[in-house]
């Protein structure tokens, strides 16, 4: 069992991003049994769920472009999606095998039109905020384990800005699926690794 200092941050298990959905990572469902178990072990667990208006800024077709496609945005360069995870559609519903009872908060992020967010804890300009961290806090957590969709996305975001706000970072990545778009993976476990998120699984 964790000590209560530590929180579970189950990131963006939803059906869009597994098998079948419109953005799938490969093998996205093989991580719910593993998230399922681990949840035991956790006082303070926290699920994140993209949360996106239909004619979302991030989505190709809102751009009249191909997807995978890049756009700058006034906040940099932005991957353009497919149409994925709108707001109350079945595709933004958690995984139906993913246990969502014992998660004390669900962070919805990418809810502004014009901004993505792939951290649970910044939207893409990196400064504005989710809430996560002000909730964290008032619970007393200290150190993180995330897992979730995708390992090179939203998963990773989420652990570097987690370092920099001073938590102490594991990324689970048994209970993770990746992307692995132009060698997005490689690129993130590196990053994570240089910022002393420690990688197990």
């Amino acid at each position: 069992m964790h000590p209560a200092t530590d929180a579970l941050i189950v990131i963006d298990v939803q059906n869009d991003f597994c098998p079948g959905g419109a953005l799938a990572v490969q093998g996205g469902d093989e991580v719910v049994g593993t998230i399922n178990a681990a949840m035991n072990d956790f006082v303070c667990i926290v699920l994140t769920q993209d949360w996106h208006p239909h004619d979302h800024a991030s989505f190709a077709a809102s751009q009249g472009a191909e997807p995978f496609s890049t756009a700058m945005m006034p906040y940099g360069p932005q991957t353009l999606w497919p149409t994925h995870c709108v707001q109350g559609t079945e595709g933004a519903a958690f995984h139906h095998g993913l246990r969502t009872k014992p998660a004390q908060m669900v962070i919805r992020k990418g809810f502004r039109p014009d901004i993505d967010s792939y951290s649970a804890f910044f939207e893409n300009d990196r400064t504005t905020a989710t809430g996560l961290d002000g909730y964290l806090r008032t619970r007393g957590v200290t150190g993180l384990v995330l897992a979730g969709l995708a390992t090179d996305y939203c998963v990773g975001f989420s652990a570097l800005d987690a370092v920099r706000l001073g938590y102490r970072v594991t990324v689970r990545l048994d209970a993770c699926r990746a992307i692995d778009l132009d060698g997005s993976l490689k690129a993130m476990l590196d990053q994570m690794r240089a910022a002393g998120v420690r990688l197990d699984g």
